[in-house]
Protein backbone atom coordinates (compact mmCIF):
# COMPACT_ATOMS: atom_id res chain seq x y z
CA UNK A 1 0.00 0.00 0.00
CA UNK A 2 2.82 2.43 0.79
CA UNK A 3 4.55 2.26 -2.61
CA UNK A 4 1.62 3.66 -4.69
CA UNK A 5 1.05 6.38 -2.07
CA UNK A 6 4.73 7.32 -2.10
CA UNK A 7 4.72 7.41 -5.89
CA UNK A 8 1.72 9.73 -5.93
CA UNK A 9 3.35 12.05 -3.39
CA UNK A 10 6.52 12.18 -5.49
CA UNK A 11 4.59 13.18 -8.58
CA UNK A 12 2.74 15.93 -6.72
CA UNK A 13 5.86 17.56 -5.27
CA UNK A 14 8.61 19.47 -6.95
CA UNK A 15 11.31 17.70 -4.97
CA UNK A 16 13.24 15.01 -6.83
CA UNK A 17 12.49 11.48 -5.75
CA UNK A 18 13.67 8.10 -6.95
CA UNK A 19 10.66 5.94 -7.67
CA UNK A 20 12.79 2.99 -8.69
CA UNK A 21 13.70 0.16 -6.34
CA UNK A 22 17.23 -0.74 -7.42
CA UNK A 23 19.02 -4.06 -7.14
CA UNK A 24 22.03 -5.78 -8.65
CA UNK A 25 21.58 -7.95 -11.71
CA UNK A 26 24.02 -10.09 -13.68
CA UNK A 27 24.25 -11.61 -17.14
CA UNK A 28 26.63 -14.28 -18.40
CA UNK A 29 29.93 -13.10 -19.88
CA UNK A 30 32.66 -15.13 -21.60
CA UNK A 31 34.77 -15.65 -18.45
CA UNK A 32 32.56 -14.41 -15.64
CA UNK A 33 29.47 -12.40 -14.89
CA UNK A 34 28.56 -9.05 -16.39
CA UNK A 35 27.23 -6.67 -13.75
CA UNK A 36 24.43 -4.12 -13.84
CA UNK A 37 21.65 -2.39 -11.95
CA UNK A 38 17.96 -3.25 -12.30
CA UNK A 39 15.69 -0.28 -11.59
CA UNK A 40 12.04 -1.16 -11.06
CA UNK A 41 9.10 1.25 -11.00
CA UNK A 42 6.99 1.56 -7.88
CA UNK A 43 3.99 -0.02 -9.59
CA UNK A 44 3.51 -2.46 -12.45
CA UNK A 45 6.30 -2.95 -14.98
CA UNK A 46 4.87 -1.78 -18.31
CA UNK A 47 8.10 -2.36 -20.27
CA UNK A 48 11.81 -2.93 -19.71
CA UNK A 49 14.83 -1.41 -21.43
CA UNK A 50 18.58 -2.02 -21.36
CA UNK A 51 20.72 1.14 -21.45
CA UNK A 52 23.96 0.59 -23.40
CA UNK A 53 26.80 2.99 -22.50
CA UNK A 54 28.81 5.16 -24.83
CA UNK A 55 32.47 4.84 -25.70
CA UNK A 56 35.49 4.61 -23.45
CA UNK A 57 35.55 3.82 -19.73
CA UNK A 58 31.90 4.78 -19.21
CA UNK A 59 30.05 3.14 -16.33
CA UNK A 60 26.43 2.13 -15.84
CA UNK A 61 25.42 5.61 -14.67
CA UNK A 62 26.99 7.38 -17.66
CA UNK A 63 30.06 8.63 -15.80
CA UNK A 64 33.61 7.85 -16.78
CA UNK A 65 37.18 8.09 -15.58
CA UNK A 66 37.96 10.91 -18.02
CA UNK A 67 35.99 13.45 -16.00
CA UNK A 68 32.34 12.91 -16.94
CA UNK A 69 30.14 13.00 -13.83
CA UNK A 70 26.80 13.92 -15.36
CA UNK A 71 25.18 10.52 -14.56
CA UNK A 72 22.71 10.72 -17.48
CA UNK A 73 21.84 7.01 -17.48
CA UNK A 74 20.90 7.04 -13.81
CA UNK A 75 18.73 10.11 -14.35
CA UNK A 76 17.08 8.51 -17.40
CA UNK A 77 16.40 5.29 -15.47
CA UNK A 78 14.72 7.25 -12.68
CA UNK A 79 12.61 9.24 -15.14
CA UNK A 80 11.50 6.13 -17.03
CA UNK A 81 10.58 4.40 -13.78
CA UNK A 82 8.05 7.15 -13.17
CA UNK A 83 6.33 5.99 -16.37
CA UNK A 84 6.35 2.33 -15.37
CA UNK A 85 9.41 1.37 -17.42
CA UNK A 86 12.02 -0.80 -15.74
CA UNK A 87 15.63 -0.42 -16.86
CA UNK A 88 18.88 -2.33 -16.68
CA UNK A 89 21.96 -0.14 -16.88
CA UNK A 90 25.20 -1.98 -17.30
CA UNK A 91 28.96 -1.95 -16.92
CA UNK A 92 30.72 -2.95 -20.12
CA UNK A 93 32.74 -6.13 -20.33
CA UNK A 94 36.12 -5.69 -18.67
CA UNK A 95 35.21 -2.48 -16.82
CA UNK A 96 34.00 -1.56 -13.34
CA UNK A 97 31.66 -4.26 -12.01
CA UNK A 98 32.13 -6.40 -15.14
CA UNK A 99 35.88 -6.95 -14.86
CA UNK A 100 35.35 -10.67 -14.17
CA UNK A 101 33.63 -11.13 -17.54
CA UNK A 102 36.82 -10.56 -19.55
CA UNK A 103 39.57 -8.00 -19.86
CA UNK A 104 38.86 -4.79 -21.74
CA UNK A 105 41.41 -5.36 -24.51
CA UNK A 106 40.97 -6.90 -27.96
CA UNK A 107 37.20 -6.48 -27.84
CA UNK A 108 35.11 -5.75 -30.93
CA UNK A 109 31.68 -4.33 -31.62
CA UNK A 110 30.42 -7.90 -32.09
CA UNK A 111 31.58 -8.80 -28.57
CA UNK A 112 29.60 -5.95 -27.08
CA UNK A 113 26.56 -6.92 -29.17
CA UNK A 114 26.79 -10.45 -27.72
CA UNK A 115 26.75 -8.92 -24.26
CA UNK A 116 23.78 -6.72 -25.16
CA UNK A 117 21.76 -9.79 -26.16
CA UNK A 118 22.72 -11.45 -22.86
CA UNK A 119 21.44 -8.38 -21.03
CA UNK A 120 18.16 -8.47 -22.95
CA UNK A 121 17.65 -12.08 -21.83
CA UNK A 122 18.46 -11.16 -18.22
CA UNK A 123 16.13 -8.15 -18.30
CA UNK A 124 13.17 -10.11 -19.64
CA UNK A 125 13.76 -12.92 -17.12
CA UNK A 126 13.91 -10.46 -14.23
CA UNK A 127 10.75 -8.57 -15.16
CA UNK A 128 8.59 -11.16 -16.91
CA UNK A 129 8.25 -8.95 -19.97
CA UNK A 130 8.20 -10.71 -23.37
CA UNK A 131 10.97 -8.52 -24.81
CA UNK A 132 13.28 -5.66 -23.86
CA UNK A 133 14.12 -2.39 -25.58
CA UNK A 134 17.70 -1.37 -26.27
CA UNK A 135 18.54 2.26 -25.48
CA UNK A 136 21.94 2.92 -27.00
CA UNK A 137 23.84 6.13 -26.31
CA UNK A 138 26.52 7.23 -28.77
CA UNK A 139 28.70 4.13 -29.34
CA UNK A 140 26.04 2.20 -27.44
CA UNK A 141 23.71 2.97 -30.35
CA UNK A 142 26.07 1.16 -32.72
CA UNK A 143 26.04 -1.82 -30.36
CA UNK A 144 22.24 -1.70 -30.24
CA UNK A 145 22.09 -1.75 -34.05
CA UNK A 146 24.27 -4.85 -34.20
CA UNK A 147 22.29 -6.58 -31.44
CA UNK A 148 18.88 -5.67 -32.85
CA UNK A 149 18.28 -9.01 -34.53
CA UNK A 150 17.94 -10.77 -31.18
CA UNK A 151 14.55 -12.43 -30.80
CA UNK A 152 13.86 -10.80 -27.43
CA UNK A 153 14.57 -7.24 -28.61
CA UNK A 154 11.41 -5.10 -28.80
CA UNK A 155 13.02 -2.23 -30.69
CA UNK A 156 15.70 0.44 -30.48
CA UNK A 157 16.11 3.91 -29.03
CA UNK A 158 19.26 5.49 -30.48
CA UNK A 159 20.44 8.60 -28.60
CA UNK A 160 23.26 10.72 -30.04
CA UNK A 161 24.19 7.83 -32.31
CA UNK A 162 26.45 8.47 -35.33
CA UNK A 163 24.63 8.28 -38.65
CA UNK A 164 27.67 8.18 -40.89
CA UNK A 165 30.66 5.83 -40.86
CA UNK A 166 32.66 6.46 -37.71
CA UNK A 167 35.75 7.57 -39.58
CA UNK A 168 33.82 10.53 -41.00
CA UNK A 169 32.50 11.42 -37.55
CA UNK A 170 35.97 11.26 -35.98
CA UNK A 171 37.46 13.40 -38.76
CA UNK A 172 34.77 16.02 -38.19
CA UNK A 173 35.40 15.97 -34.43
CA UNK A 174 39.14 16.29 -34.93
CA UNK A 175 38.60 19.14 -37.35
CA UNK A 176 36.56 21.04 -34.75
CA UNK A 177 38.53 20.19 -31.63
CA UNK A 178 42.12 19.95 -32.89
CA UNK A 179 42.15 22.54 -35.66
CA UNK A 180 45.59 24.13 -35.83
CA UNK A 181 47.13 21.56 -33.50
CA UNK A 182 50.36 19.81 -34.44
CA UNK A 183 48.62 16.57 -33.40
CA UNK A 184 45.92 16.79 -36.08
CA UNK A 185 48.00 15.39 -38.99
CA UNK A 186 49.25 12.52 -36.81
CA UNK A 187 45.73 11.72 -35.60
CA UNK A 188 44.44 11.62 -39.17
CA UNK A 189 47.35 9.40 -40.22
CA UNK A 190 46.63 6.90 -37.42
CA UNK A 191 42.93 6.93 -38.25
CA UNK A 192 43.68 6.18 -41.89
CA UNK A 193 45.85 3.20 -40.98
CA UNK A 194 43.18 1.75 -38.71
CA UNK A 195 40.59 2.19 -41.46
CA UNK A 196 42.89 0.19 -43.73
CA UNK A 197 42.97 -2.64 -41.19
CA UNK A 198 46.51 -2.01 -39.94
CA UNK A 199 47.31 -1.88 -36.22
CA UNK A 200 49.49 1.04 -35.12
CA UNK A 201 52.30 0.31 -32.62
CA UNK A 202 52.25 2.27 -29.37
CA UNK A 203 55.62 3.81 -30.18
CA UNK A 204 54.08 5.69 -33.10
CA UNK A 205 51.24 7.18 -31.07
CA UNK A 206 51.85 10.52 -29.28
CA UNK A 207 50.90 10.44 -25.59
CA UNK A 208 47.92 12.86 -25.97
CA UNK A 209 46.39 10.50 -28.56
CA UNK A 210 46.78 7.31 -26.51
CA UNK A 211 43.30 7.56 -25.00
CA UNK A 212 41.67 7.56 -28.42
CA UNK A 213 44.04 5.40 -30.44
CA UNK A 214 46.04 3.32 -27.94
CA UNK A 215 46.69 -0.38 -28.63
CA UNK A 216 43.97 -1.55 -26.22
CA UNK A 217 41.32 0.41 -28.15
CA UNK A 218 42.40 -0.39 -31.71
CA UNK A 219 40.54 -3.64 -32.40
CA UNK A 220 37.27 -2.16 -31.19
CA UNK A 221 37.86 1.00 -33.18
CA UNK A 222 38.72 -0.98 -36.30
CA UNK A 223 35.51 -2.99 -36.00
CA UNK A 224 33.53 0.25 -35.68
CA UNK A 225 35.29 1.89 -38.61
CA UNK A 226 34.01 -0.97 -40.82
CA UNK A 227 30.45 -0.38 -39.57
CA UNK A 228 27.98 1.77 -41.52
CA UNK A 229 25.15 2.72 -39.11
CA UNK A 230 22.64 3.69 -41.79
CA UNK A 231 23.24 0.49 -43.74
CA UNK A 232 22.92 -1.55 -40.55
CA UNK A 233 19.65 0.19 -39.68
CA UNK A 234 18.24 -0.83 -43.09
CA UNK A 235 18.32 -4.43 -41.85
CA UNK A 236 16.39 -3.75 -38.64
CA UNK A 237 12.75 -4.83 -38.76
CA UNK A 238 11.69 -3.36 -35.44
CA UNK A 239 10.49 0.04 -34.19
CA UNK A 240 13.28 2.61 -34.00
CA UNK A 241 13.45 6.03 -32.33
CA UNK A 242 16.40 8.31 -33.14
CA UNK A 243 17.05 11.14 -30.66
CA UNK A 244 19.45 13.96 -31.54
CA UNK A 245 20.62 17.00 -29.62
CA UNK A 246 20.88 20.41 -31.21
CA UNK A 247 23.87 21.25 -28.98
CA UNK A 248 25.67 17.92 -29.21
CA UNK A 249 29.32 18.68 -29.90
CA UNK A 250 30.26 15.04 -30.56
CA UNK A 251 27.48 13.79 -32.84
CA UNK A 252 25.89 16.58 -34.80
CA UNK A 253 22.14 16.92 -35.26
CA UNK A 254 22.35 16.28 -39.00
CA UNK A 255 23.58 12.74 -38.35
CA UNK A 256 20.08 11.79 -37.22
CA UNK A 257 18.83 12.17 -40.77
CA UNK A 258 21.88 10.34 -42.13
CA UNK A 259 21.02 7.46 -39.83
CA UNK A 260 17.34 7.56 -40.71
CA UNK A 261 18.21 7.14 -44.39
CA UNK A 262 18.54 3.44 -43.60
CA UNK A 263 14.94 3.26 -42.36
CA UNK A 264 12.53 6.01 -43.46
CA UNK A 265 9.99 4.63 -40.97
CA UNK A 266 12.26 5.38 -38.01
CA UNK A 267 11.00 8.20 -35.82
CA UNK A 268 13.33 11.17 -35.29
CA UNK A 269 13.14 13.57 -32.35
CA UNK A 270 15.50 16.55 -32.21
CA UNK A 271 15.85 18.27 -28.84
CA UNK A 272 17.25 21.73 -29.64
CA UNK A 273 19.09 22.35 -26.35
CA UNK A 274 20.33 18.80 -25.62
CA UNK A 275 24.06 18.07 -25.62
CA UNK A 276 25.99 14.81 -25.79
CA UNK A 277 25.50 13.93 -22.11
CA UNK A 278 21.73 14.39 -22.41
CA UNK A 279 21.58 17.75 -20.61
CA UNK A 280 19.98 21.04 -21.69
CA UNK A 281 22.68 23.66 -22.13
CA UNK A 282 22.97 27.22 -23.46
CA UNK A 283 24.60 27.92 -26.82
CA UNK A 284 28.04 28.28 -25.26
CA UNK A 285 30.79 25.67 -25.53
CA UNK A 286 32.20 26.39 -22.06
CA UNK A 287 28.81 25.85 -20.41
CA UNK A 288 28.27 22.80 -22.60
CA UNK A 289 31.47 21.12 -21.43
CA UNK A 290 30.89 22.21 -17.82
CA UNK A 291 27.66 20.19 -17.84
CA UNK A 292 29.69 17.01 -18.35
CA UNK A 293 30.78 17.25 -14.72
CA UNK A 294 27.44 18.30 -13.20
CA UNK A 295 25.33 15.42 -11.82
CA UNK A 296 22.75 17.86 -10.45
CA UNK A 297 21.81 19.29 -13.83
CA UNK A 298 18.55 17.59 -14.92
CA UNK A 299 18.05 15.65 -18.13
CA UNK A 300 17.37 17.61 -21.29
CA UNK A 301 13.81 18.85 -21.50
CA UNK A 302 11.69 16.40 -23.45
CA UNK A 303 14.14 13.50 -23.50
CA UNK A 304 12.49 11.16 -21.00
CA UNK A 305 8.93 11.85 -22.29
CA UNK A 306 10.02 11.19 -25.89
CA UNK A 307 11.65 7.89 -24.96
CA UNK A 308 8.84 6.76 -22.67
CA UNK A 309 6.08 7.69 -25.12
CA UNK A 310 7.80 5.75 -27.89
CA UNK A 311 8.41 2.65 -25.79
CA UNK A 312 4.85 2.63 -24.46
CA UNK A 313 3.14 3.41 -27.78
CA UNK A 314 1.68 0.63 -29.96
CA UNK A 315 4.40 1.43 -32.59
Amino acid sequence: MLRPIAAALCLMTAAPCALAAESSITAPGPKGALSGTLALPAGDVRAVAVILPGSGPTDRDGNNTLGIRAQPYRLLAEALARRGIATVRVDKRGLFGSTAADDAEDLTLADYATDARAWVAAATAATGRPCAWLIGHSEGGLIALQAAQGQLVCGLVLVSTPGQPLGDTIRAQLGRQAAGSDLLPKALEILGELESGRLVPAGRIPAPLMGAFGPSAQKLLMSELRFDPSSELSRVRKPVLIVAGGRDLQVREREAEMLRAGDPDARVVVLPTMNHVMKSVPADDDANFASYGDPNLPLATGLAPAVADFILSPN
